[in-house]
């Protein structure tokens, strides 16, 4: 079985709903949720003229390779997206300890070492993970990030 992190972002609409139907889709594909961290308000990232975030992380194992998975989450956002607009965005963190260069898949994450609204996540669920490409756990890449960005963790969601 193949591990991996998954983070889910939405800031259109009811968030804890979007956030929910993404994990039911994500379920009905093969693979095992393992962990699921809270739910974190979050300031936008890049394009600041937009509503706060709502970001949750999940790991999973799966059957799938990086590819499949990646196909699959292409199609749970586009299942989701309605009238052009994109409801739920869904990245692959980590696959395995795999490092994936490809046109269209890069793993790890090419930023999540730059993101806290990433980093808060990663370390309720993974705080000793180790990135395959910085060779730093998660509570290390976390004390030197630079992003300053408010991310607040909601105290009270239901995690299906």
């Amino acid at each position: 079985m193949n591990s991996a992190v998954l983070s889910l972002g939405t800031n259109i609409g009811d968030r804890i709903s979007n956030l929910a139907e993404a994990l039911a889709l994500l379920k009905e594909l093969p693979c095992s949720i393992v962990k699921i961290s809270s739910v974190y308000e979050t300031a936008p990232w890049g394009n600041t003229e937009q509503a706060s975030f709502y970001n949750q992380l999940i790991e999973i194992k799966t059957s799938s390779t990086a590819e499949l998975l990646m196909e699959n989450i292409l199609r749970i956002e586009k299942k989701m997206g309605r009238a052009r607009i994109k409801i739920i965005d869904i990245d692959i963190l980590f696959f395995n300890d795999e490092i994936i260069e490809r046109e269209n898949l890069r793993i790890p994450h090419q930023h999540l070492h730059e993101r806290r609204f990433i980093l808060e996540p990663l370390n309720e669920i993974l705080p000793q993970h180790i990135h395959p490409v910085l060779k730093l756990d998660t509570q290390q890449l976390l004390a030197h990030v630079d992003d300053d960005s408010v991310v607040q963790k909601l105290k009270t969601v239901s995690q299906q």
